[in-house]
């Protein structure tokens, strides 16, 4: 009963395609029956069936394609995964990649363009229409995750003079504009932005209205160098659906739509994730040997860290031999540290790109850690010095032990912020190298507090 549930809903209740019309796609593609597999995959939506391309097996892919052929159209190719669509696209001629790139908007047809290699791209570049091509040369000159890069060319923008009647005939009349548009744009001579009319409004004045007189003039410009994430905050901030884009002249050159907003949200969000992490892009769909390459180059550099560590430990050996107890322990006050700088550090490179923490709550943000790393260094160290005192009998062991882990708690609360504003203000990405300087700084102060203050009581 399953099996025949996935067929009739493909869709679970999270909106994903099930297992079993995901194996029965499959089953169709052994069988070579691209009949019975386009029947199957007719009733999806395009973003749907970009999906299904990345849930069934590499090997199936370009069967796949061939049995949907034009139902694998524009739309379907622009919603799939990088890798994925790279690989399709591979087995097309350029001829046919330009085919594709002509039916999507600019930016779409960009952000396919420019994963293509520098052969492929001329090859495909030659094979497109004058004005499609002029319009992605353009875009690509433009900095990567750039709202140039990110804008749509096609939009609608009238005089100011003229009227509502005339805007409406206008739109009616006019074959070539495009697909989906929020918003009127007004520009004087020049062509600059100087108001806005929301469709709902242009739909409810007076046919005679003037435009200069219903028009809204506030309007939120963006710069078409400005990068792709603040972009997303401006979006979320001031609750936009498009707003325009000018260039170094102040004239309107495109506009960008909230539909690619949610995609660049989605995608800075799980990059910094990522970056944090040093998992690479964390694409599933990714070469093994480029994740294999990207992993490896992190963990080498956070190899490096750990025989920082180590040397502090190496440092007090004649300590820990009088002493293996501070061998069982010292893990904890250094681990403890990581988590707590961790946790400080996540919520500090989040704020930074969202904006919420900036030049004027800096000092306030570290007041704030600074307290909580306070709170937890005392109320842990005090829980682990009753619990060393239950266990090994030993006042000034358990001191040690409370004290190590108050100044290493400190220290990761001061790590966790200080360090990625630091990498801010320096121009290099928070997200990026954080995680070695906070980890190193915590197992470093954490093995050289414990160690050191033993070394000063004389434990043994």
């Amino acid at each position: 009963m399953s099996d025949v549930a996935d067929l009739r809903e493909p869709l679970d209740d999270d909106g994903r395609l099930r297992g079993g019309f995901v194996a029965a796609v499959v089953a169709t593609l052994d069988a070579g029956d691209a009949a019975a597999t386009r029947a199957l995959v007719d009733p999806l939506h395009e973003a749907d069936i970009a999906d299904l391309f990345e849930l069934v097996p590499a090997d199936y892919r370009r069967d796949l394609a061939k049995a949907l052929g034009d139902k694998l159209d524009a739309d379907v190719i622009a919603e799939m995964n990088d890798w994925v669509r790279e690989d399709l696209l591979d087995e097309r001629s350029a001829s046919e990649v330009a085919e594709v790139v002509s039916e999507l908007d600019t930016d779409d047809a960009v952000a396919i363009i420019e994963e293509l290699d520098e052969d492929e791209r001329r090859e495909v570049m030659r094979a497109l229409d004058p004005d499609d091509r002029a319009a992605i040369e353009e875009a690509l000159t433009y900095p990567e995750e750039s709202a140039g890069r990110l804008m749509q060319r096609d939009l609608v923008a009238v005089p100011p003079h003229w009227t509502v009647g005339a805007i409406v005939d206008f739109i009616a009349a006019e074959p070539d504009l495009p697909t989906d548009f929020w918003e009127v744009f007004v520009v004087d001579e020049r062509h600059h932005p100087v108001g806005t009319i929301r469709l709902s409004w242009l739909l409810t004045a007076r046919r005679d209205a003037v435009i200069a007189d219903v028009m809204q003039c506030d309007q939120t410009l963006i710069p078409v160098d400005e990068d792709q994430e603040e972009v997303a905050l401006q979006f979320q901030k001031y609750a936009l659906i498009s707003a325009a884009v000018i260039d170094a002249d102040g004239r309107l050159v495109g506009v960008i739509t909230v539909d690619d907003i949610v995609h660049i949200i989605q995608e800075e969000a799980g990059e910094d994730a990522l970056k944090l992490s040093g998992a690479g892009d964390g694409d599933i769909n990714e070469p093994i040997h480029q994740t294999i390459r990207v992993r490896m180059w992190w963990l080498l550099i956070n190899l490096g860290t750990a025989i920082l560590a180590s040397s502090v430990v190496a440092a007090f050996e004649g300590t820990i031999s009088r002493l293996v107890t501070l061998a069982v322990l010292m893990p904890i006050v250094a681990g403890m540290g990581g988590n707590a700088a961790t946790q400080t550090m996540a919520v500090t490179v989040r704020a930074l790109a969202t904006n919420q923490l900036t030049s004027s709550n800096t000092m306030r943000m570290i007041r704030r850690e600074l307290l909580i790393a306070l709170a937890n260094g005392v109320g842990l160290g005090l829980l682990m010095a009753v619990g060393c005192q239950l266990v090994y009998h030993d006042l000034a062991l358990s001191a040690v032990l409370f004290s190590a882990m108050l100044i290493n708690s400190v220290n990761a609360g001061l790590s966790g912020i200080l360090i990625p504003v630091g990498l801010e203000k320096a121009g290099i990405d928070p997200a990026v190298t954080s995680t070695v300087f906070v980890t190193t700084m915590t197992d470093v102060i954490g093995f050289f507090s414990f160690l050191g203050l033993a070394a000063l009581f004389h434990l043994h």
